[in-house]
């Protein structure tokens, strides 16, 4: 399901893929002498060149990468080597693990240090980072990882074809090279992703699927992306109200269904949705029940019902 595959060094680390290099075929002389001929001296200098630009086209390198933390809003707390504190503005997440977690009512905005763009960290949310790498063509390489909540992604379009900005979740990977969406990973670990600008690719079990502007997609743990459907951005609300009664206990069972990609909240936490966002609240039947659901899109577009439901 992963795209990448990654192994954590220390700062100013290179990383290199080994490729099978084939020898250059020297003749060997037979010198009068100890020392090499002219001769064989340029044949190892030329092998060597060869080596290099074979093994050149796939190193990367760490440097001094980060996402600044900026806006900070309620309770946000800042990760660095296994540690955590309370975040402060100007806080950087500079290396692998490096992350950022925000609690109920709580956001962050991430400004990248390529000024490509910034990330909208949204309330009950997770990101880490997984690299932060430079090319040998100076392109930039972004990885994060976000296994619960909701971030928006405003990117400036890449001038370096070999920059790219990857995220991943539980569900599977979305690619942009430059692009405003939103993403949200729910509790269960289903993607959901809304492209309002640009293009997203999302992938997982080995499939890519494109989504372009104006369209949005689901990506359920240990399946592929879904075809990509027309984005509406309406933090809709239809429920329906049954009275059941089960052991002799009477209760309420509130039935709601919004858009799949969007967040259901109810006293904070968000709900679970299936493939085709509905969710099931129960409650105590008492003589008058009320509820508060919020309902937000994955570009942060939200919604509060209150409900009278007896």
């Amino acid at each position: 399901m992963r795209r990448f595959r990654f192994n954590p060094t220390r700062f100013g680390a290179v990383h290199v893929q080994p490729r099978s290099i084939q020898p250059a075929q020297l003749k060997t002389a037979r010198p009068t002498d100890q020392s090499l001929s002219s001769g064989a001296i340029f044949a190892i200098l030329l092998s060597l060149v060869f080596a290099n630009a074979v093994y050149s086209d796939t190193v990367t390198v760490r440097v001094n990468r980060w996402l600044a933390l900026q806006q900070l809003t309620g309770t946000v707390f800042y990760f660095q080597s296994g540690e955590s504190r309370s975040a402060r503005q100007g806080d950087r997440l500079q290396n692998v693990g490096d992350g950022v977690t925000t609690e109920t009512a709580a956001s962050a905005k991430l400004e990248i240090d390529t000024q490509i763009g910034t990330i909208e960290v949204a309330e009950n949310t997770h990101l880490a980072i997984q690299a932060l790498e430079t090319a040998p063509s100076d392109g930039r390489i972004t990885r994060l990882k976000v296994d619960r909540g909701r971030v928006r992604l405003q990117i400036r379009a890449f001038t370096n074809p070999d920059s790219r900005l990857d995220i991943e979740t539980p569900a599977g990977v979305s690619g942009v090279r430059g692009t405003d969406f939103g993403l949200v990973v729910q509790p269960d670990g289903r993607m959901g992703v809304a492209t309002l600008e640009g293009s997203v690719v999302t992938e997982a079990q080995d499939r890519e699927i494109e989504v372009p502007a104006g369209f949005q997609n689901i990506t359920i743990p240990g399946e592929p992306p879904s075809a990509p459907v027309p984005f509406i951005n309406e933090p809709r609300l239809d429920y329906q109200v049954e009275r059941i009664i089960k052991r002799g206990v009477r209760r309420i069972r509130l039935v709601g269904q919004v858009d799949p990609t969007s967040t259901v909240l109810y006293r904070g936490e968000p709900q679970t949705l299936d493939r085709d966002g509905k969710f099931n609240l129960f409650l105590p039947a008492r003589s008058r029940v009320k509820v508060q659901i919020t309902v937000v899109t994955p570009l942060g577009r939200t919604q509060t019902y209150d409900l009278d439901l007896i």
